[in-house]
């Protein structure tokens, strides 16, 4: 795989987890709480969620071993204190990120299949990047386009399930707490300081 190639997955996850942390902030602010809003990170800008090793090292090292690039960024603050209902609320800011990556993969899905209608060879030029592992020389630039949504597609598709999974601390394990007891929500964090070793092992 060549250098291009990879920066073009490492630019695509960098946004993906852009706008998941984002959404997660968005959701946040519209259910009461401002905190995310105040701290700057109610933003697309990928410099207010970056984490040193979740964000750049960790999907670097998996691109380069050739393996779906698992990330993650800093993690966006809620105060449950300004919430409502703060277990329905907290399900809801949990949902939002992934939600956020399957709408922007559907978005992508649709610009690729429109390019794909009006130039049909894109088919062609697509399947050859990822076979060969890279751009080519004279690479026509509408299938570099269409090789970075291919990507927008499934990494922010990827990012979505992958969170999905309900262990603290993925979203999947806002999403469950807040639709079981307070006594099962208590066993699930209890598995928190695990979590990252279990989603580790998954993965």
């Amino acid at each position: 795989m060549n250098i291009a190639l990879i920066a073009t997955q490492l630019i695509v996850i960098l946004f993906a987890i852009t706008i998941h942390e984002a959404a997660h902030g968005w959701a946040a602010n519209k259910l009461g709480d401002p905190t995310a809003m105040i701290l700057g990170r109610v933003t697309l800008n990928p410099v207010a969620h970056i984490d040193p090793f979740g964000t750049v090292l960790l999907p670097l090292l998996m691109v380069i071993m050739r393996a779906p690039p698992i990330g993650w960024a800093k993690p966006v603050p809620v105060n449950p204190m300004n919430l409502k209902n703060p277990k329905k609320d907290n399900l809801l800011i949990s949902a939002a990120g992934p939600l956020s990556n399957i709408l922007a993969a559907t978005l992508a899905g649709v610009i690729l299949k429109i390019i794909i209608g009006l130039r049909p060879l894109t088919i062609y030029d697509l399947n050859m990047a990822l076979q060969r592992g890279g751009y080519v020389p004279g690479f026509n630039p509408i299938a570099i386009v269409a090789v970075i949504l291919f990507y927008a597609v499934f990494l922010n598709m990827f990012l979505a399930v992958f969170n999905l999974i309900p262990i603290p601390p993925l979203d999947g394990s806002g999403i469950l707490i807040g639709l079981i007891s307070e006594e099962a929500a208590q066993k699930v964090e209890q598995l928190r300081p695990f979590g990252i070793i279990i989603v580790f092992f998954i993965a």
